[in-house]
């Protein structure tokens, strides 16, 4: 099935403009490609956002892309090694393009931040906070980065 890149690039920005974290934001603009409803999708993403309950580690929306990616080359099988293969091929893959494009796929390098984790109280959603946190942008190439890669499976 082809998708609609800016679609799917605008659903993304808009669920994290609503407060959706950046995984969730992600994950859940391909939900149709899962067998999940919305609220599972969000509740499975919710601990990924902020490079991982605010760790600042993997950054969310590459996480939320590999969920997605879990679904797009499933590999459900623990002995099934060419199918393991395809999986971590197709992370890879979404993990290189978003570093290409980008620089790091690590929260804090993306975002400036010296610190290793801070406090796990999210951020308020202000506008101040939307001004200086590029995060929708960053949600906004992961969802392309995915939708580009559904168009080539396909």
């Amino acid at each position: 099935m082809k998708v609609n890149i800016q679609e799917r690039v605008e659903r993304a920005r808009q669920y994290f403009l609503e407060g959706y974290n950046c995984a969730q934001a992600v994950f859940l603009t391909y939900q149709d490609f899962t067998p999940l409803d919305h609220t599972t999708v969000a509740t499975i993403a919710a601990p990924f956002g902020g490079g991982m309950g605010r760790l600042r580690e993997v950054c969310g929306t590459v996480s939320g892309m590999l969920m997605v990616a879990s679904y797009l080359q499933p590999n459900a099988e623990p002995n099934d090694t060419p199918n393991k293969k395809a999986c971590y091929s197709l992370v890879q893959s979404l993990a290189d393009e978003f570093r290409r494009e980008n620089g790091s796929i690590i929260c804090r390098e993306l975002l400036g931040l010296s610190v290793e984790k801070e406090d796990p109280t999210p951020s308020p959603r202000t506008e101040e906070y939307y001004h200086r946190r590029p995060c929708a942008e960053y949600v906004a190439i992961a969802a392309r980065i995915v939708g580009e890669k559904i168009n080539e499976m396909e």
